[in-house]
């Protein structure tokens, strides 16, 4: 029969010990709060979205352009998708260490969550920052009936 030594928890570090940044730590710590955060910004939308105006029958095209000529939307808008979008990356790349076995396919699952997740923060956040209901020299025919018609 063998007997197996195990360290005391606290005791120091041996020499066989990985040194640097415990990049799971700090993705165990973002994951705790961004969702508190998350909270905050999911329910903050919900209500402006859904109660504090006349419900989702008012979500139109014009609300989201009216919603986003205040800075301070835009940027909780940036704030609930970048946060959302790097929360669910996260919790992806997590259960892809957890459950793929074969460590080139891990390396391809987390390169692949790694290029869509970069992808779409890129995309949404333009959308976000260069939405413009009504462009200059767009056909008034296609233009919202809120835009100046004289516009050039």
């Amino acid at each position: 029969m063998s007997t197996v030594n195990i360290e005391t928890p606290r005791a120091p570090r041996g020499a066989g010990t990985r040194r640097g940044v415990n990049l799971e730590k700090w993705g165990w710590i973002y994951m705790r709060a961004s969702g508190v955060v998350l909270v905050v910004l999911i329910f903050g939308h919900l209500f402006v979205n859904l109660v504090a105006g006349e419900g989702v029958k008012a979500i139109d095209f014009a609300f989201v352009a009216g919603k986003w000529a205040d800075p301070f939307w835009v940027v909780w808008d940036t704030a609930l998708l970048w946060l959302a979008l790097i929360h669910g990356a996260n919790g992806m790349r997590t259960i892809v260490n957890d459950y793929a076995s074969n460590a080139l396919l891990r390396t391809i699952f987390k390169g692949a969550l790694l290029v869509s997740t970069v992808v779409l923060l890129i995309l949404g956040t333009l959308v976000i920052y260069t939405f413009d209901p009504c462009p200059v020299g767009a056909p008034a025919d296609l233009l919202p009936s809120f835009c100046e018609a004289g516009r050039p």
